[in-house]
């Protein structure tokens, strides 16, 4: 389980980004980060991974404070996958075994090596996995980060818009890969997201930031027109479509 408690983070200017924020992820949980452009959501996400330092608070998986440990443990703990990432001249298995550089100390061992292939044959990457990364589309390389965060074995995974970059297809299947992934592992996710529909489609809990501040939490109750309309400042409703909820801007 993830818990964050009394989090805060602020840069030299003294102006609070993060204030003041709780909330709990359990394990086979994906929980959606939503709000407004500048509200806060990268930047807890990387307060969650100590890529920035908090002033304040806890980040606590499986009863260990992980802001206390250095970035080796961290990253044995937790796994971050960036909203942009960068192609460049190594294969997609050579990638995919830099997710076990927390666990390498000289030389990868058998069990590096198959835990990568066992990823690969998992997210059905084998066709890929001796081409450059550089040369992929966005959507594969995509799939291919997921793995690589995979091959650390993290107890927490935290995804920085995984679908900002994608097409419709793509988008549904990165993040039916994500759902699966959480309900198979049992791990505790924790997703940036704009898209609200995508995030009702595939996402267990919702946290809205707004003004520094957590606006509500919580499970399908949280997504109602009110809440949305508060923190996006658009007149919305919410309507149910073939037993799915959907978001409808009504401007």
């Amino acid at each position: 389980m993830l818990k964050i408690d009394a989090l805060e983070f602020g840069y030299r200017s003294n102006r609070k980004i993060l204030d003041d924020i709780k909330f709990d992820v359990s394990n086979g949980e994906c929980v959606a980060i939503l709000g407004n452009n500048g509200a806060g959501k990268s930047t807890m996400l990387k307060c969650l991974n100590k890529i920035i330092s908090p002033q304040k608070g806890s980040v606590v998986v499986n009863e260990v404070d992980i802001l206390k440990l250095n970035r080796l443990d961290i990253a044995k703990n937790t796994a971050y996958v960036a909203q942009k990432s960068e192609g460049s001249r190594i294969t997609v298995y050579d990638a995919i075994l830099l997710g076990r550089k927390p666990y390498i100390k000289l030389a990868p061992k058998k069990e590096d090596y198959d835990i990568v292939e066992k990823i690969i044959e998992s997210l059905s990457l084998e066709k890929f996995s001796l081409r450059y990364i550089d040369e992929l589309s966005g959507g594969e390389l995509q799939k291919v980060m997921i793995a690589r965060a995979l091959a650390q074995e993290p107890k927490v995974l935290l995804l920085d818009e995984p679908t900002s970059c994608l097409d419709l297809k793509n988008q549904l299947e990165v993040l039916k890969l994500i759902q699966d992934i959480t309900k198979e592992k049992e791990i505790a996710v924790v997703i940036v997201i704009h898209d609200l529909n995508l995030a009702l489609r595939y996402c267990d809990r919702f946290l809205f930031l707004k003004d520094n501040e957590i606006f509500c939490y919580g499970g399908m109750d949280v997504m109602t027109s009110e809440n949305i309309g508060a923190v996006y400042q658009v007149p919305v409703t919410v309507q149910s479509y073939q037993n799915q909820k959907v978001v409808i801007p009504l401007t």
